[in-house]
């Protein structure tokens, strides 16, 4: 079996590519499982710290060159995970940029599958930034899609292209649209989110952390640990119980900046919250203030898919898995 990340010198994707490592073995879309015997990271860097294995292969390249990425599919894939983007505060400030990753590569990457002899799962990284609305909505199942961003909406078109492509049966699409991210390791990027990780993980390593948003501002949040299973699992469900929509709000847990805070502050003492400084940004509240943190995730549950269960257990994961 052949796999390809796209996005692989990402964190997440390296974090993906670890875990098809361990795990050996794929049941891709519910037929039996198939040893895994190539997987090929594509980025516009090599990636990083991943252990020397026979099965991995380093791919650089601009996800944007149609020459590219069709040689890299000339030997096709039996799983694509599609995690390349220019992410959401960065997609705000250039337009061009944004829609170029974010939307016009996508539909490139879809047409090039199209044209392979095979059909393979394409399990994309979508967002929950699709939706817009008041805060005290309550996204459920068939709450329609209405971005407030570019980049969110980007992903939702992604999501429609990729569920056509399905019904056509040119791909075999999942699209899961992820809360944010928490807590990321490394350091801060161009997200808008980022302030979410940064005020956690900052400070557990003694280093001063801001804070651009109001303590009360609530966020819907996912541990990398639960992406990373969700992704595999998204890979493994049998198209059928899919159906006509490929389109999957995962489970996550909604808190608010205040009671991230306060659950660090009751692990790590409050010598480390005082290294957050609170300092308002107005961009990037304007952005956060469009994403609704209340989701009722029910068919992602009945699938499958898993949450975590609390803000302690999300740091304390990020400390053993990240920290020393």
């Amino acid at each position: 079996m052949r796999i390809i990340i796209f996005g692989g010198a990402g964190f997440l994707g390296k974090k993906l590519a670890r875990e098809l490592l361990k795990k050996g073995e794929l049941s891709v879309g519910g037929h039996a499982p198939r040893k895994i015997t190539r997987l090929a990271l594509f980025d516009n860097v090599a990636a990083v710290g991943l252990p020397a294995d026979s099965r991995l292969e380093m791919v650089v390249g601009d996800i944007r060159d149609p020459a590219r990425v069709r040689s890299l599919l000339e030997d096709p894939a039996d799983v694509i995970f599609h995690l390349a983007a220019v992410v959401s505060g960065e997609a705000e400030k250039n337009f061009d940029l944004g829609m170029a990753v974010n939307l016009h590569a996508t539909l490139q990457l879809l047409e090039l599958c199209r044209n392979l002899p095979t059909r393979p799962v394409l399990v994309f990284a979508s967002s929950c930034a699709v939706f817009g609305g008041e805060l005290s909505d309550q996204i459920r199942d068939n709450t329609a899609s209405m971005p407030r961003s570019s980049y969110g909406t980007q992903k939702a078109v992604a999501d429609l292209l990729i569920s056509d492509f399905s019904r056509r049966g040119f791909v075999d699409g999942r699209c899961l649209r992820l809360p944010t991210i928490t807590v990321r390791p490394g350091k801060p990027n161009a997200a808008t989110s980022s302030f979410v990780s940064s005020i956690i993980r900052e400070p557990l390593q003694k280093q001063r952390a801001v804070c651009p948003v109001a303590p009360d501002t609530e966020v819907w949040i996912l541990s990398p640990k639960r992406v990373t299973e969700n992704f595999i699992h998204a890979a493994q469900l049998p198209a059928d119980a899919l159906g006509a929509n490929r389109m999957i709000n995962l489970p996550g847990i909604t808190t608010s900046v205040a009671e991230m805070v306060r659950v660090l502050e009751a692990i790590a003492g409050p010598e480390t919250t005082a290294l957050i400084d609170w300092i308002p940004d107005p961009f990037i509240q304007s952005i956060v203030l469009t994403w609704p943190p209340h989701f009722e995730p029910t068919r992602a549950l009945e699938l499958g898919f898993h949450r975590d269960e609390s803000m302690r257990e999300i740091i304390e994961a990020f400390m053993e898995e990240e920290l020393d």
